[in-house]
């Protein structure tokens, strides 16, 4: 640092710009000059012996000029050399693996993963790799952070797993499927059975997720869900629709005859809620012969209704669970992937023109993702354009308008303010924080 601090001594005593100004101020003052004596002759003679005294005198000030501009130049790479050998830069944190001490909550999160898409060999095979390699344990017993109502991040998976032992001796229910050893048979049951379903659903065969509606039926009716029926509105379309469409057999269970039974055995306990729904799916009969033209049209179109129940089954299914609708681990892969080049491209960036990244734990960029990947909102104050965090939350004032907290803060004379976006001032005490 010293020689550091000596080669920025040494750039203010060199030359300066200063000189170069100089030097370029007389050149344009002995060209003034000479324009004034030209124009104030009419002896071209007189014209010519003035422009040739000129040029030596102009020749001496442009390389005055040069000779500035070069020992500038030269003082300024001295200590940028200076820098670069007491300031080395840093790797970028992109060249770092911030996951590198979470390897077992990586290796969970392609277990779970792994059996959520039916891959039971794969999965066994995974998991019992891992154990046999004590880094890349992931057994109950290893410690996984796992966030609790208490805030205690870094209770291991057998604390919780005698939690949740005790809970059940007591309570009677069952495990959440997370905090389940992931070579459980229990847990593996739940997603061959959801595996199992969506394969039929697949095939058009919908008594099996009906089956397991039914079973839930509690559960799904307290989430609020109309999983089921939707699930019994689609098999009386499928029904209605007869041999030629759903290839079922051709008898008094199938066609219009079907569905109407199917409708009266099933819909009763749905007409609380959905009572307009079954009157449309009733007066359809009428409209049998030409149903595409009919009012009903809409209703009874099945081109992507399976893989939409395919879906929804999926979401209800895990989030009967506590499991999210899709995949952690594949949100993460496609997420990454869709950040990947402007990641890329701003480390170039950033390479090129030596600056370093210095955040470590957020990009240093807003990276656009579809909105079903957007699972916390965000905001950012208008004032300060920066996006707001735990220490500096979204603060609304009286006037309804929101601000960051140090945006805020800034704009306080005392006690009051003034909003910069309405004539309207307050008080600090009457912003009130806000959640997102």
């Amino acid at each position: 640092m010293e020689v550091l601090q000596n080669d920025l001594r040494s750039l203010n005593q060199a030359s300066r710009l200063t000189s170069a100004v100089k030097d370029v101020d007389l050149i344009i003052a002995e060209l003034t000059a000479a324009r004034e004596q030209v124009a104030a002759t009419l002896d071209t003679h007189t014209a010519s012996l003035t422009m040739t005294k000129l040029q030596n005198p102009l020749k001496e000030r442009f390389e005055a000029v040069n000779k500035d501009l070069a020992n500038v130049s030269k003082a300024q790479k001295k200590l940028g050399k200076s820098l670069d050998k007491a300031l080395p830069p840093k790797p970028l944190p992109t060249e770092h693996d911030a996951m590198e001490d979470r390897t077992a909550l990586i290796n969970r999160a392609i277990a779970m993963h792994l059996l959520r898409e039916g891959e039971f060999e794969v999965a066994s095979t995974f998991i019992t790799e891992t154990q046999d390699n004590p880094s890349l344990d992931l057994s109950p017993h290893s410690p996984i952070p796992i966030p609790t109502d208490t805030g205690d991040a870094d209770q291991s998976m057998s604390d919780i797993d005698d939690e949740m032992s005790h809970s059940m001796s007591t309570t009677g229910t069952t495990r959440h499927p997370d905090l389940l050893p992931l070579q459980s048979q229990e847990l593996q049951e739940k997603f061959t059975d959801m595996y199992r379903i969506l394969q039929d659903l697949r095939s058009h065969n919908l008594m099996p997720a009906i089956e397991w509606a039914r079973q839930n039926s509690e559960a799904l009716e307290a989430r609020g869900s109309n999983f089921e029926f939707e699930l019994s509105k689609l098999q009386y379309v499928w029904l209605f629709k007869g041999p030629a469409t759903n290839n079922l057999p051709d008898d008094a269970r199938n066609g219009r005859s079907g569905a109407l039974s199917y409708a009266r055995a099933n819909f009763g306990r749905f007409q609380a809620r959905h009572l307009r729904e079954i009157q449309q799916l009733a007066s359809a009969m009428v409209y049998a012969p030409n149903l595409a033209d009919s009012p009903y049209a809409a209703v009874f179109a099945s081109d992507t209704a399976f893989s939409d129940v395919a879906a929804s089954f999926t979401r209800e299914f895990c989030s009967l669970l506590g499991l999210s609708a899709e995949s952690p681990l594949y949100v993460a892969a496609t997420a990454g992937a869709l950040a990947l080049p402007r990641l890329l491209k701003y480390t170039s960036a950033a390479r090129a023109k030596g600056t370093a990244w210095t955040t470590a734990d957020e990009l240093a960029f807003e990276t656009p993702l579809p909105q079903r990947m957007v699972y916390h909102s965000i905001f950012v104050c208008p004032v300060s354009k920066e996006q707001t965090t735990e220490a500096n939350p979204p603060m609304m004032i009286p006037c309804g308008h929101v601000l960051a907290k140090e945006t805020l803060t800034k704009l306080c004379k005392g006690t009051r303010f003034k909003c910069p976006y309405c004539p309207s001032d307050g008080n600090i005490k009457d912003a009130r924080q806000i959640i997102l």
